[in-house]
C-alpha cells in the first residue's frame, strides 16, 4: 500500500516587496518591515508585517499588536470623508463633504477666534506623537489653551522625575540591562514599552539576575518576576520612604556619589523667620553654595576641586545655614517611616520590607563593580573607572495617577539617588535628550493678543510663583487652569478638565474646541455620563453651551458622534509621521534615535494625515511660522515640514542625514533626507562615544556630544534635586512671602503638599468618602495585547480580549459568595455599575481591577450592537468623577494631584455586592448611529495572486 505524504510549502512566497517603517501599534515605537503584494487593483497591499531586526528599539520582536497592524489598515471603522453634522449632537447624522468645504468652514470657525480672542479656541491632542509639531500650531495660532493627553496619564512621572533628576522613567530612561543584578518594578503595566522590557527582563534573568515586582495586580511582568509586592493602591510613596529609612538607617548609601552629583551637601536656610527660610544659599552669581571638606570654605558647587562636605553647617548675618543631608536624616530617619509604622497601611509585614531593603543594599553595595572607562567631570576632575551599583528601578502609572502621585514619583528617584544607580552601569539611565535639567526647560507661556502668535510655548516646567500661568487679575490664563494654585506644576496640562472647565464657563466661555485622537465621550474621561451631557447641554437660547467642536481621529469612535465638523485622519501605514528628539524620540541609553513613517500605502478612502491637515489650515489662516510675510505657504504639508522647518538654525524635526545627508543633529535643512531616512530603515541612530555614556549629567565628554547633536547650545552638566528649591517657593508664597499670593482657600494645601523633600499623604479620595463603606480599592490597567480604545476593534486582537470581567481577589470572592459566571454591583461615591467577575487569586486583598477601554459604546468602531465588547465589556470611567465629593466647604475640588493636575484615576473605593445577572453590562446607552454604519460579519480578504 502505498502511503503519499503531504507536501508543504515551507517557504511560501510572503511578498513582493518590503518596506520598513515603524509601528504605532503602541508607545514603544518599534521598527516594522511591511510585506506587500500587488493585487487585482495594480496596487500594493499590505499582506504580512514583522520587526526589523536592525531596528534599535526592538531588534526584530514583534508583539501581538505590531503583528495585528494589518488589521488597522483594513478596519471597517475607519473613516471614509470629511463629515459635517447634519442632525443633533451625539445623532451621529453627517454628510459627507469634500475637503474644501471642511477647510473652509474650520477657517470660517477659527479666523474670527484668532483675530479677536484666540484663547476662545482650547485645542487639545491625544495619543499623536507629533506634540512639538501641534504645539508650534497652536502657539502660532496664539491661544493658550493647548496640551496632550500627559495631563490624564503620566505627568506626575515625567514631572516628578524631571524636577528630582532632570529625566523620568517611561519612554525617557531604561535599567542598564547589561549589568543590573536587581531589577524593581513600580505599578508598570503591559501597554508601554512593551518589547524592549520583555527583551530586557529575559536578558537579565537568563544570566540570574533577579527581579522585583510591586504592583496590587500580579500580572505581565510581576508575573514572571521573582519575588511580588501586591502593594496597597496608593501606598507606593509611604513604602518607598520605608525603604529610604532603612538604608539610612544602616549607613547603606552612597556618601560620595551624593556629595559629588546632588544637592545633598547644598546649605540652606535654617531660619524659620527669614523670607528666604528653605532657600539654597547662594554665590553673586546665583549659584548654590557647599562647604569644601578640604578648607572649610564657601564654594560654588561645580567649583573646579572642590570636595562638597555633607554635614558642615555655616552661620551667615546670624542665620545657620544646613546642608540638605541634614534634613533629610531627620525627615527619612523619623519613626512614621519605620517598617513596623507603615507595613498595615501599604499591605506588606514590616519583615518584608526590612528584607527587601536589604537586598537592595546587599546588592548595591557588596555586588558593586567597576569598568575601566576613563572620564572627566564637570569640575575637571578625571576618573580613572566608572563604579557599578546593579541595582536599576522602573515605574509608570500605577505609582503616578495618585493624587499623591508626584511625591511618590520623587520619593522613588530619592530612594535611586541615595543609592548611587543612576547614570552608572548597572543602575538606571537617561535616553537622549534627557539628562536635561529643568533650567534647560522653557517656562510656560501664556501671554495672547488678538491676531499674534502665543509669547512662548504653552508647556513648561515653572521654578516659582512668577512662573504662573495666571491673568492680571489673577485667574488663570489657560481653559484647564494648568499651572495656576490648583496645580502650580502641571507640565502636560489638563486635558481631562477641559470639557467640564468650558462647559461649566470657569475660568471662561470657549467657542471651539478642537480635538484630536482623544476620545474623551467615552474611555478617556472621568465621569463619562456627565461628558455626554456637557458636550450636548444647550443654552437658554437653545445654542450649545460649548459652542463648535472639531475632531480628527482616523476611526468610528465614540467622540465622532459629537463633534460637528471631522476631519478624518489616516491610519499609520498611510502617513508621515516625524518621532523627533524635539519630542518623544526612539532613543536608547547608548544612541539618540529618532525615526518616520511614511505612505506605505495609499489611503483608499478620502482621508488626509492630520498634521498635513493643520498645515493646510495655517496657510489657509496665514499663521506666522507657516507662512512668509507676504503671505505664501512655506509647507505644502507634514512632509514638507518634517523636511524644511528649523526650530533654530541647524535644528529641525529629524537629526539624521541633514544638510548633504552626512551631518548629524545640526546641519542645514536636507531635500532628500526622508529618502535617506526609508533606505535605512525609517530610522537613524547615532551612538555616544564609549567613556561618555555614564554619568550624563556630569561627564563632559558627553555634554559635549549632546551640543553636537543639538540637544544643547552648551554643556549643561548640573547636580540632582534631592530638595526641590521650586516647590519651597510656593510654600513661602503661601506663608504670606513675596508678590505673588495664592487664595486663602489653598494656602494650608499648598504650605502640606508642596514639601520640597518628598513625602506622602493618604489620597485624596480615601479622605472625602466612607472608607468603611467604600472600602475596596479598584483599578485599571491596559492589556499588553492593547494600547489604545483603537485596539479592541481590531479583528484580531478582539480574539485576545473581547470582554472583561471585573477580577476580584480570594478574600473578596469568598466573603461575597461569587461563583464562575456571576455578577456583581459594584458602586462608587459618584456611580454604580453591574460587571461579570472573575476569581484571581495574585492579587492585592482588598483590590478589585479589570482591562481598560475593552468597554465600547453600541454603534461605535463598527461593531455590532450585540458584540461582546458592547454587551459584556465594561468601563470603571462611569464610578470616577473629575471632582472629588463635596467636603461641606463650598468648594469642589479637584480629582487630581494637587501638584501638576494629574488625573488620580486609580485612587478610585467602591463597594462591591452580588447583583442578579442582568441582559449586558450597566450601565447601557442607546446605539450611537455610526458615519461607516456596522462592519460585515464575516471578514475576510487576499492579498496578491
Amino acid at each position: 500500500m502505498t502511503h503519499h505524504q503531504p507536501r508543504i510549502d515551507t517557504s511560501p512566497h510572503v511578498s513582493d516587496e518590503v518596506r520598513k517603517t515603524t509601528c504605532y501599534m503602541c508607545a514603544c515605537r518599534c521598527g516594522i518591515n511591511v510585506h506587500m503584494k500587488g493585487g487585482p487593483d495594480g496596487k500594493k497591499h499590505v499582506a504580512y508585517i514583522e520587526g526589523n531586526r536592525d531596528h534599535p528599539v526592538n531588534k526584530g520582536v514583534l508583539c501581538a499588536k505590531g503583528s495585528a497592524g494589518i488589521m488597522q489598515v483594513n478596519a471597517p471603522s475607519r473613516l471614509r470623508a470629511p463629515l459635517k453634522r447634519v442632525g443633533p449632537r451625539g445623532s451621529g447624522e453627517f454628510e459627507e463633504i469634500s475637503w474644501d468645504e471642511a477647510l473652509q468652514i474650520a477657517c470660517d470657525w477659527l479666523e474670527p477666534i484668532r483675530k479677536t480672542d484666540p484663547s476662545k479656541l482650547a485645542f487639545f491632542t491625544g495619543r499623536d506623537q507629533s506634540q512639538s509639531f501641534t504645539g508650534y500650531w497652536a502657539q502660532n495660532f496664539g491661544t493658550p489653551n493647548f496640551a496632550a493627553h500627559g495631563g490624564f496619564c503620566s505627568v506626575n512621572m515625567a514631572a516628578g522625575g524631571i524636577y528630582t533628576m532632570g529625566g523620568a522613567f517611561w519612554e525617557f530612561g531604561q535599567p542598564d540591562w547589561d549589568h543590573t543584578k536587581l531589577f524593581m518594578l513600580f505599578g508598570v503595566a503591559e501597554d508601554h514599552d512593551s518589547n524592549p522590557i520583555k527583551m530586557g527582563i529575559g536578558k537579565i534573568k537568563a544570566r540570574g539576575a533577579r527581579v522585583i515586582g510591586v504592583n496590587p495586580i500580579r500580572s505581565g511582568y510581576n508575573a514572571v518576576a521573582d519575588d511580588w509586592v501586591g502593594i496597597t493602591p496608593g501606598t507606593d510613596g509611604l513604602f518607598i520612604l520605608s525603604l529610604i529609612h532603612e538604608l539610612m538607617r544602616a549607613g547603606k548609601i552612597d556618601l560620595d556619589y551624593l556629595a559629588r552629583y546632588t544637592n545633598a551637601p547644598v546649605l540652606v536656610n535654617a531660619d524659620p523667620n527669614s523670607p528666604e527660610h528653605g532657600l539654597f544659599l547662594r554665590d553673586t552669581d546665583g549659584k548654590p553654595l557647599v562647604k569644601d571638606r578640604k578648607t572649610g570654605k564657601l564654594m560654588a558647587f561645580d567649583a573646579p576641586g572642590v570636595r562638597p562636605d555633607l554635614s558642615a553647617t555655616h552661620e551667615a548675618d546670624g542665620v545657620t545655614h544646613r546642608p540638605v543631608m541634614h534634613l533629610m536624616a531627620e525627615r527619612y530617619l523619623d519613626p512614621q517611616y519605620s517598617p513596623e509604622a507603615v507595613a498595615e497601611r501599604c499591605g506588606i509585614t514590616a519583615d518584608k520590607i526590612r528584607r527587601i531593603a536589604a537586598e537592595i543594599a546587599r546588592v548595591a553595595f557588596d555586588e558593586a563593580f567597576t569598568l575601566d572607562h576613563e572620564w572627566t567631570d564637570f569640575r575637571g576632575e578625571t576618573h580613572k573607572t566608572m563604579t557599578g551599583r546593579p541595582v536599576s528601578f522602573h515605574a509608570m502609572r500605577g505609582i503616578s495617577a495618585h493624587s499623591n502621585g508626584f511625591q511618590t514619583a520623587r520619593a522613588l528617584h530619592v530612594l535611586q539617588i541615595i543609592l548611587g544607580t543612576v547614570e552608572v552601569p548597572g543602575g538606571f539611565r537617561f535616553k537622549p535628550p534627557y539628562p536635561k535639567p529643568v533650567s534647560a526647560h522653557p517656562t510656560p507661556h501664556c501671554k495672547y493678543a488678538p491676531g499674534q502668535p502665543l509669547d512662548g510655548p504653552h508647556l513648561g516646567f515653572v521654578r516659582g510663583p512668577e512662573d504662573l500661568a495666571l491673568k492680571d487679575d489673577g485667574s488663570p490664563a489657560r481653559i484647564d487652569k494648568a499651572f495656576t494654585w490648583e496645580n502650580p506644576m502641571s507640565a502636560h496640562g489638563l486635558m481631562h478638565m477641559v470639557i467640564s472647565n468650558a462647559h461649566a464657563g470657569d475660568p471662561y466661555k470657549i467657542d471651539t474646541l478642537f480635538m484630536y485622537m482623544a476620545n474623551m465621550s467615552w474611555n478617556s474621561s472621568m465621569n463619562t455620563r456627565g461628558v455626554i451631557d456637557m458636550l450636548t447641554d444647550t443654552d437658554e437660547n437653545g445654542e450649545y453651551v460649548i459652542p463648535r467642536i472639531i475632531y480628527s481621529d482616523a476611526y468610528s469612535s465614540e467622540m465622532v458622534a459629537y463633534a460637528d465638523l471631522i476631519l478624518p485622519d489616516t491610519t499609520y501605514l498611510e502617513r508621515h509621521d516625524c518621532i523627533s528628539l524635539l519630542d518623544r524620540p526612539i532613543c536608547e541609553a547608548d544612541a539618540a534615535a529618532d525615526a518616520i513613517r511614511w505612505p506605505v500605502i495609499e489611503p483608499d478612502r478620502d482621508v488626509r494625515g492630520f498634521q498635513t491637515v493643520l498645515v493646510q489650515l495655517a496657510n489657509k489662516l496665514k499663521l506666522p511660522g507657516f507662512t512668509a510675510e507676504d503671505g505664501t505657504p512655506r509647507y505644502t504639508d507634514y512632509a514638507d515640514y518634517i523636511l524644511k522647518h528649523e526650530r533654530k538654525p541647524g535644528i529641525g524635526p529629524l537629526a539624521g542625514f541633514r544638510g548633504n545627508g552626512e551631518d548629524v543633529g545640526r546641519g542645514a535643512p536636507n531635500p532628500a533626507q526622508i529618502d535617506r531616512y526609508i533606505e535605512n530603515g525609517g530610522f537613524f541612530v547615532s551612538h555616544i562615544p564609549e567613556g561618555a555614556n555614564y554619568y550624563k549629567p556630569w561627564n563632559m565628554a558627553y555634554q559635549d556630544w549632546a551640543v553636537g547633536m543639538g540637544i544643547f547650545d552648551k554643556p549643561q552638566p548640573y547636580i540632582f534635586d534631592l530638595y526641590a528649591e521650586p516647590m519651597r517657593k510656593f510654600q513661602l508664597a503661601a506663608e504670606g512671602h513675596g508678590d505673588r499670593q495664592p487664595p486663602d482657600h489653598l494656602r494650608a494645601r499648598i504650605k502640606s503638599m508642596m514639601d520640597p523633600l518628598p513625602i506622602w499623604y493618604p489620597p485624596f479620595e480615601d479622605a472625602s468618602v466612607d472608607t468603611d463603606e467604600f472600602h475596596v480599592h479598584a483599578l485599571t490597567q491596559r492589556p499588553m495585547a492593547m494600547y489604545h480604545s483603537w485596539g479592541t476593534q481590531n479583528a484580531w486582537l478582539r480574539q485576545i480580549h473581547g470582554q472583561n470581567p471585573l477580577y476580584l481577589p480570594t478574600k473578596l470572592w469568598e466573603k461575597h459568595g461569587f461563583a464562575i459566571g456571576d455578577w456583581a454591583r459594584v458602586t462608587s461615591a459618584h456611580g454604580e455599575i453591574t460587571v461579570p467577575v472573575a476569581h484571581m487569586a495574585a492579587l492585592n486583598e482588598n483590590t478589585v481591577w479589570t482591562w481598560n477601554a475593552i468597554g465600547k459604546r453600541k454603534g461605535a468602531w463598527a461593531l455590532s450592537e450585540d458584540a461582546p465588547e458592547a454587551t459584556r465589556g465594561f468601563l470603571l470611567n462611569h464610578l470616577i468623577h473629575e471632582l472629588l465629593p463635596p467636603k461641606g466647604d463650598g468648594l469642589r475640588w479637584s480629582n487630581s494631584d494637587p501638584i501638576t493636575g494629574q488625573a488620580a484615576w486609580f485612587d478610585l473605593r467602591v463597594k462591591i455586592e452580588k447583583a442578579a445577572p442582568p441582559s449586558e453590562a450597566q450601565p447601557s446607552f442607546a446605539p450611537i448611529k455610526s458615519p461607516v454604519g456596522c462592519g460585515p460579519d464575516h471578514l475576510e480578504w487576499k492579498v496578491g495572486k
